[in-house]
C-alpha cells in the first residue's frame, strides 16, 4: 500500500495507472435546451433488478474531491442534479448504486458513463465533475462492490467465489446505461443525443464488455489502455516476481533501469531519427546479455550487471511461458518500467486476483510460485473465468452493424497491462470480421509510444475525436498527443493508427509532430 501511494503521489502509475477516468472536452454541437426536473424521478428497473431507492438532490457544483485512494479533484463544476438509484438483483444480497449528474444548466445533449479503476467498478467523482463541466450528463455505477484495492467482497461467507458480485463487477455497466438513460429524460424530459462510453484500464475492459455484449448501448466507446484478457493477464503480471523468485536474483531498480536505456539506444533511431522514444517496440530485438559486465552506479554504490540480471530481464521482456517453453501471456513491454511488477512485493491487482478468486485464500503467498504452479494458476484462471470477466469476444459483428464506433489508444511502455494483448484482441477482431480495412470502419487503435498505464489523460483528446467520428462521421486518422521522451522533454506526436507506425520524415524539429508521418510496419 505504502508504495501504491508513493506512485500516486508521483503523479503516474497509481493515479493514471489504476485509471481515474476523466473526460476530455467536446465541442457543443449536440447542444440541447430543456426543461430541468430535479424532484420526482422514477426508475423502471432493468431487467433482472429491483429499484430498491432513487434520491435527487440539487447540487450547487464548485470543487469536487474524489473518494477512495484516487482522490483527486475537479474545480469549477457547475450547479448540477445528483440522481442515485440503488438496485438489487433479488436472491443475490447486492446493493449496486448508480450515480447519475446532470448539469442544471449548459447541458449539450450528450450522455456519457464513465468506468472504473482497479477492482472499482465505477467512477470516484471526479470523472463525473469533469463531464458535467464539459456539459454532459454522465452516469457509473460501483457494481454493488468497493474501491480500487478492495477486495473484500471476493469470498461469501462459505469461502467460495461470490460469482454475483464477480459478475456484477464485470458486466455492471449495462444496467448503469440503462438507468442512467432513464434519469436523463426524467430531468430533462428528452433523451439524450447520443451517448458515450469513457474508461481506461478497468474502464477499458468494461467499454469492451459493452461492444461485445450490449452493443445498442452506446453509439461511441473510449475504451484506454483496456483491461481486457483479464483472465489470462492478471495473472501473467506476477510473472515477473515469479522468474525473480525462482532464477534467485533480483535486480535493483537501478540495473533495471540500465536495461532500459540500453534498450532505448539500440532502438531509439528505428523511427528514422533520435528522439528518445521507441516508436515500434515490437522491432526492437535488443539483448540484455549485452550489458553484462557493465558498471552502474546505484545509490552511490558501484553494481556490476551480470548475466543472471540479464537472464531474468530477458524471461520478463519475454513473458511467461510453461515450462516446456510454450507461451502463455505476453511480457512487460521493452521500455515500461520495472517498478510495478518487478518491484520489493507483488502488485495488489493480480496478487489479489490470484489468491482470492483463483487460490480461494486471500491470504496466499504468491511469491511460493514456482514456474509448474504458475502455469497450473494461469490454466485454472483461465477455466474459471474467461466467460465471466474475459472480455476477449472478437466477434463485433454486432456492434459494428448497430452502427457504433470504439476508439482505443493503449501506451507502448505500459506497466501494468501488456500492450500485446491488446494488440492481439485487435488482430483477433481482423481475422473475424474480415481484415483490417472493414474493422478500420468501426474500431481503430492507437498505440503510443512511450507511454505508461493510462497517462495520456489530459494529453490527447480522444472523446473528441470520437464524438466527431459519430456525429459527423471524420474517422480518425492520428490522434494528436503529448508525449514525454527519455529525458523528459514533451514532444508533439501524431499517434499513428494501427497498424501504422510513426516514422521521420528526413527532415523537421523531432519535437514536432508535423516532421513524422504514418507508414506500415517494417517498411522503412
Amino acid at each position: 500500500m505504502r508504495r501504491l501511494l508513493t506512485l500516486l503521489a508521483a503523479g503516474v502509475p497509481l493515479a493514471a495507472a489504476l485509471c481515474l477516468p476523466t473526460s476530455a472536452s467536446a465541442d457543443n454541437r449536440g447542444s440541447a435546451s430543456a426543461p430541468f426536473n430535479c424532484a420526482t424521478v422514477s426508475v423502471k428497473a432493468p431487467a433482472g433488478t429491483e429499484v430498491e431507492s432513487v434520491t435527487a438532490i440539487r447540487q450547487a457544483g464548485g470543487t469536487v474531491y474524489g473518494t477512495g485512494i484516487l482522490g483527486g479533484s475537479v474545480s469549477d463544476v457547475p450547479a448540477y442534479c445528483e440522481v442515485t438509484v440503488t438496485l438489487t438483483h433479488p436472491g443475490d444480497g447486492d446493493h449496486a448504486k448508480v450515480r447519475t449528474w446532470l448539469p442544471a444548466e449548459g447541458w449539450n445533449g450528450r450522455f456519457q458513463a464513465l468506468g472504473g479503476s482497479g477492482y472499482a467498478a465505477g467512477d470516484n467523482g471526479v470523472g463525473l465533475g469533469t463531464a458535467v463541466k464539459n456539459g454532459y450528463a454522465a452516469a457509473t455505477t460501483d457494481a454493488g462492490v468497493g474501491d480500487v484495492l478492495d477486495t473484500d467482497w471476493a469470498l461469501n461467507s462459505e469461502g467460495q467465489v461470490d460469482t454475483a458480485l464477480l459478475r456484477n463487477f464485470a458486466d455492471s455497466q449495462h444496467e448503469m446505461a440503462l438507468v442512467g438513460k432513464q434519469v436523463v429524460d426524467e430531468v430533462y424530459g428528452k433523451a439524450a443525443s447520443y451517448s458515450y462510453w469513457n474508461g481506461c484500464s478497468t474502464g477499458g475492459r468494461q467499454g469492451y464488455m459493452e461492444a461485445q455484449r450490449h452493443p445498442g448501448d452506446f453509439d461511441g466507446i473510449l475504451a484506454d489502455a483496456p483491461a481486457v484478457n483479464w483472465d489470462e493477464f492478471e495473472v501473467a503480471t506476477l510473472w515477473p516476481q515469479v522468474v525473480m523468485n525462482e532464477e534467485k536474483t533480483r535486480p535493483s531498480t537501478c540495473e533495471f533501469n540500465a536495461f532500459n536505456q540500453g534498450a532505448l539506444k539500440a532502438c531509439d533511431t528505428l523511427d528514422g531519427v533520435k528522439d528518445g522514444l521507441v516508436s515500434d517496440p515490437e522491432r526492437c530485438t535488443y539483448d540484455p546479455r549485452r550489458l553484462i559486465g557493465t558498471k552502474v552506479v546505484c545509490a552511490g554504490e558501484e553494481e556490476t550487471i551480470t548475466a543472471a540480471d540479464a537472464a531474468v530481464v530477458r524471461k520478463i521482456w519475454d513473458g511467461s511461458r510453461t515450462t516446456s517453453g510454450k507461451r502463455l501471456w505476453y511480457g512487460l513491454p521493452v521500455g515500461a518500467d520495472f517498478t510495478s511488477l518487478a518491484g520489493d512485493a507483488p502488485f495488489p491487482v493480480p496478487a489479489a486476483w490470484v489468491a482470492s478468486w483463483v487460490k480461494k485464500q486471500p491470504s496466499f503467498d504468491t511469491s511460493t510460485l514456482t514456474y509448474d504452479r504458475f502455469t497450473q494458476v494461469f490454466r485454472q484462471s483461465q477455466n474459471a473465468y474467461d466467460e465471466i470477466i474475459g472480455t476477449d469476444d472478437p466477434d463485433l459483428s454486432a456492434f459494428r452493424e448497430s452502427g457504433g464506433k470504439l476508439l482505443t489508444y493503449h501506451g507502448q511502455a505500459d506497466q501494468l497491462i501488456p500492450t500485446q494483448g491488446t494488440v492481439n484482441y485487435r488482430e483477433r477482431v481482423e481475422r473475424k470480421l474480415g481484415g483490417s480495412h472493414r474493422v478500420d470502419d468501426f474500431y481503430r487503435l492507437f498505440l503510443a509510444p512511450g507511454t505508461a498505464h493510462c497517462a495520456l489523460k489530459g494529453k490527447v483528446d480522444g472523446l473528441a475525436a470520437l464524438t466527431k467520428w459519430v456525429e459527423q462521421g471524420k474517422a480518425p486518422e492520428t490522434l494528436t498527443a503529448s508525449l514525454t521522451d527519455a529525458s523528459g522533454q514533451t514532444l508533439t506526436r501524431d499517434l499513428c493508427r494501427y497498424p501504422l507506425v510513426s516514422h521521420y520524415k528526413g527532415q523537421g524539429d523531432p519535437a514536432d509532430a508535423d516532421s513524422f508521418r504514418c507508414v506500415p510496419p517494417h517498411r522503412h
